[in-house]
């Protein structure tokens, strides 16, 4: 297939995100108006504009959206404004959101951050809304339920495995249970798992993680660095570990193979990175079946939005143009 021709294909998939659907808030502030507080004498932080955006899972299906394929998510919000400011950032960019499940007493994961608008830089604490109690059972027997009763409709699932805490995430035993009932039912569906803390613990599907999370994982499993057996121990036909600007491995039953990616000179900003490589190497991994092409489409996706602030997306434009230029 030609590359116009993968990129053709993506708008016949449909493509399910599973995890931790967060709300990102990117609120520029004054440094000008950090008059101290009358009440405390602390200054105070004078926001003076804010833009909502999906965040973590929602990130992955941001940049799925983008590339012209058909995308819902599956995860968590609660009834709180930010769970409503995420259904509204969902429904402006063509995301599903009839598989979220908004329950009571539960915060939105939301992550607040805190632009200087006289530099553009992100320069002060983030304010992180998170969950770190376990999810309620019946919760979580119905995210699972939801899950498998919709996975048939889909070509391609991707896992956000973001919570960096013991509990409080969508992606509990239960659902990493449930994702390898699935792939064992529908070997059709293509299940790509992107895991911060618990890559070690998901059986038979798909694994990518960061090189340090590769890492993490071997010493947390085994107590050494050694990836084909992380890969045995997962028994996931492809492991691919990122590794930012150094393009992926791709770990499967030959040898591994290297995909260099593409040099940049001075990212603006690569938050969001390994979601963006995420989407699309799994959409093309559907298409042509290909480990390698797939990491070199997430690799060149990767290369395009981490020239643009926040976490941004790669149109089929946008990766055509970069297609053109010389590889790496």
């Amino acid at each position: 297939m030609t590359d116009a021709e993968i990129l053709a294909a993506f708008a016949k998939l449909r493509v399910l995100v599973v995890g931790d659907v967060c709300l990102d808030r990117w609120c520029t502030y004054d440094p000008a108006l950090a008059d101290p507080s009358r009440e405390t004498g602390i200054p105070r932080v004078g926001v003076v504009s804010t833009e909502m955006t999906p965040g973590a899972a929602g990130t992955v299906a941001n940049n799925v959206a983008a590339l012209g394929a058909h995308v819902a998510v599956l995860g968590l919000l609660g009834t709180d404004g930010f769970g409503y400011e995420l259904g509204r950032a969902l429904e402006a960019r063509g995301i599903e959101s009839h598989l979220l499940v908004r329950a009571e007493g539960v915060s939105t994961f939301t992550y607040t951050k805190l632009i200087n608008s006289q530099t553009g830089r992100e320069d002060l604490p983030r304010i992180d809304f998170v969950n770190t109690r376990p999810l309620p059972e019946e919760l979580d027997r119905e995210l699972v339920s939801r899950l498998e009763k919709a996975a048939p409709d889909y070509d391609v699932i991707v896992v956000s495995d973001q919570a960096e805490t013991d509990a409080g995430g969508v992606v509990t035993p239960s659902m990493r249970v449930a994702l390898s009932r699935t792939a064992a039912a529908y070997p059709q569906i293509l299940i790509w798992v992107d895991s911060r803390m618990r890559t070690e613990h998901f059986r038979g599907v798909i694994a990518k993680p960061n090189v340090f999370e590769a890492k993490a994982a071997c010493r947390r499993a085994f107590g050494r660095i050694d990836y084909q057996e992380l890969r045995r121990l997962t028994e996931s036909p492809l492991l691919v570990v990122t590794r930012g600007a150094n393009g992926a491995l791709l770990i499967g039953e030959g040898v591994p193979t290297w995909v260099k990616a593409k040099h940049i000179e001075n990212p603006v900003d690569i938050c969001g990175a390994g979601d963006s490589f995420s989407a699309g190497a799994a959409l093309t991994l559907k298409v042509t079946g290909d480990p390698v092409s797939a990491a070199r489409f997430g690799n060149l996706v990767a290369s395009i939005t981490i020239m643009k602030k926040g976490t941004g997306t790669a149109s089929p434009e946008e990766v055509l143009s970069a297609l053109s230029e010389p590889r790496p």
